[in-house]
């Protein structure tokens, strides 16, 4: 298992790197480098890999995840709130109702499997979303009205929706007695316990790191433990409850940063880091899981199934935006955005064969084929209309982001020591400001060359009297200025 997993990071870097190169999603790359390499294929991933790839997805899924919560800020999930709760169900009941149209007809089979294999094909894909729009609000692309955000959030509780949609169906071909409207009722159960379940620890968290001044990576590990805890309470209390355990990663991030926008960003970077290892496994390893010899069966009939469904599907999302502030193309940039599809169908797509549901078979290979088409070219639709369609202001707030990353600054409550005389301060402000580039020799520019820059101010904390009182002093740092670890460092206690 450790040459597949040496293998799986080599090959996805390489991959990653040439389809960069090619203005193209790196993560279409590593898709393909999973289908090649895969068991259907050349088979060069061992046997033991593929059996654990389900937990390394997981675990991958949840990373982006929870960066996902730490970018949901209050104010605009106010903005887009009935948007995404539009688009959470209204383009996957469109797009089964395509299905069940043309399915029965084309792939000769039942209206009943039919509606099995569009609750199947219904479900957007939140590791191919998840990570290109965080990318996007990393950038600062479409902040302005939210439309990174919104997508975000309505493809996480699309998928609640679409398995509970998926659950009825099975439940209706096994013959047994099954109250559809108990089962309706389970995704606002679902999504609320979520939510909680999420909140809770959440705060605990937020509290324990204000308390303790722990060391950022130990910081990201124990909110990483904590979410995985949270996907396995979701199986062991499916009996009995459901959780959308997946919205309570999410809420972890947003609850920390509600409460603490300065821990909330540094444990952020931190999985920013981590996300590139985690990236590598859950997009190779899903493509490992395509059968493309299963795909082929579904021929010309099932590529027409899945290309009625998403015509379908985004006339339901264009639809759900009505009312919205966006212009025709933020719209179309949504619509493209909700098309990529490979957690979900590759998740649940053999189900009904290994339920004996009597067109299993040709619905596993729709499934497949709709990773195979979706998935690649959803990432570029996104990639190459939201770099066109997504605007953010010149005086972007990225550009602060991108600053604080590359200075690696500290934010406000956190203690720093000199270098030069060994004095403890701690920092008690800390603004973002713009300011006029310092001139060049020669000629100068017609116009003001604005730059950002962050300012930080300090409290002397080892021989202060009390908070409040003492020596304070202000730093300013800017892409022309010195590193700030030049003379500071920052201080944890573990």
């Amino acid at each position: 298992m450790a040459a597949s997993l040496s293998f799986i990071i080599v090959m996805g870097l390489l991959a990653d790197y040439v389809f960069r190169r090619l203005k193209l999603p790196g993560l279409v790359g590593m898709l393909i480098v999973g289908v090649l390499c895969g068991p259907y294929v050349l088979n060069l991933i061992a046997p033991e890999m593929m059996q654990v790839s389900g937990d390394f997805r997981k675990i991958a899924l949840i990373v982006i995840l929870l960066r996902a919560g730490f970018e949901l800020h209050r104010d605009t999930l106010h903005r887009v709130g009935l948007a995404a709760l539009f688009m959470s169900c209204i383009p996957a009941v469109f797009e089964i109702v395509g299905i069940i149209l043309v399915a029965p007809r084309w792939l000769h089979i039942s209206y009943l499997d039919a509606a099995i294999l569009g609750a199947i094909l219904g479900a957007v894909s939140p590791a191919v979303v998840v990570p290109l729009m965080i990318d996007f609000m990393d950038r600062g692309r479409g902040n302005k009205k939210g439309i990174p955000t919104l997508v975000l959030a309505a493809s996480s509780v699309d998928d609640v929706f679409v398995i509970v949609l998926f659950t009825i169906f099975m439940g209706m071909y096994g013959g047994g007695d099954i109250n559809i409207w108990a089962k309706l009722g389970e995704i606002p159960v679902s999504i609320a316990l979520g939510i909680l379940v999420g909140v809770i620890p959440g705060y605990v968290l937020y509290r324990l790191f204000t308390r303790y001044d722990w060391r950022p990576p130990k910081r990201t590990l124990i909110v990483l433990g904590v979410a995985i805890m949270l996907t396995w309470l979701e199986k062991e209390c499916e009996r009995w409850v459901p959780i959308a355990g997946l919205l309570g990663v999410m809420a972890i991030g947003f609850i920390i940063l509600e409460k603490s926008e300065a821990i909330a960003h540094i444990i952020s970077q931190k999985l920013k880091k981590l996300w590139v290892f985690a990236e590598l496994l859950l997009f190779v390893l899903v493509g490992a899981q395509v059968n493309v010899h299963v795909a082929w069966k579904a021929g010309v009939a099932g590529t027409l199934v899945i290309l009625v469904g998403l015509i379908f599907r985004s006339v339901g999302t264009y639809l759900s935006l009505m009312g919205t502030p966006f212009n025709w193309k933020e719209r179309l940039f949504c619509v493209v955005a909700y098309i990529p599809k490979a957690t979900v169908q590759a998740a649940i797509g053999a189900v009904p064969l290994a339920a004996g549901v009597a067109s299993g078979e040709v619905i596993l290979a729709v499934a497949v084929l709709s990773i195979l088409l979706t998935a690649p070219l959803g990432a570029i639709g996104i990639k190459v209309f939201g770099e066109r369609i997504l605007d953010y202001g010149e005086r972007s707030s990225y550009r602060f982001k991108d600053l604080r990353e590359k200075q690696e600054l500290p934010h406000v409550g956190e203690r720093i020591r000199s270098k030069q005389f060994g004095t403890i301060w701690k920092i008690i402000e800390e603004k973002e400001t713009w300011i006029e580039k310092p001139a060049l020799p020669g000629p100068s520019p017609q116009g003001v060359n604005l730059i950002p820059a962050i300012q930080l101010r300090c409290w002397r904390e080892d021989s202060s009297p009390g908070p409040g009182r003492g020596e304070t002093m202000s730093y300013q740092y800017s892409q022309v200025d010195p590193s700030f670890h030049d003379h500071w460092e920052v201080l944890y206690d573990w």
